[in-house]
């Protein structure tokens, strides 16, 4: 069924909040998808995709301590749930499978 499945840019961004661990923010998912990834990706893209995988209950979020600077805000923060993890982990076993079960091209 439709949204049972993430598409290309929601595996990335969920990946990336499963790469940053507990540092993983708008922000931060941000950076690391245009230096690992080499994809430039809007903050509000990015955003998007974390409250839609929050609603699919792929991920979590909470807010962190208020930034060190007078009128530090404080800044949300996300995680896989469980459901999220095993979302990321079927994407790769179908992913590896169709790789591995795929024909190299002729040259």
């Amino acid at each position: 069924m439709k949204g049972d499945y993430p598409g290309e840019f929601e595996e990335i961004v969920l990946l990336a909040v499963r790469r940053l661990g507990d540092a993983a923010t708008g922000s931060a998912v941000q950076a690391l998808l245009e230096r690992e990834a080499g994809r430039r990706a809007a903050l509000g893209a990015i955003y998007a995709v974390l409250d839609r995988a929050e609603r699919k209950g792929w991920t979590e979020s909470w807010l962190g301590e208020a930034l060190p600077e007078p009128g530090g805000r404080r800044r949300r923060h996300y995680g896989l749930t469980r459901s999220g993890e095993s979302t990321v982990e079927e994407s790769r076993r179908v992913r590896n499978a169709l790789w591995q079960r795929s024909p190299r091209p002729a040259r």
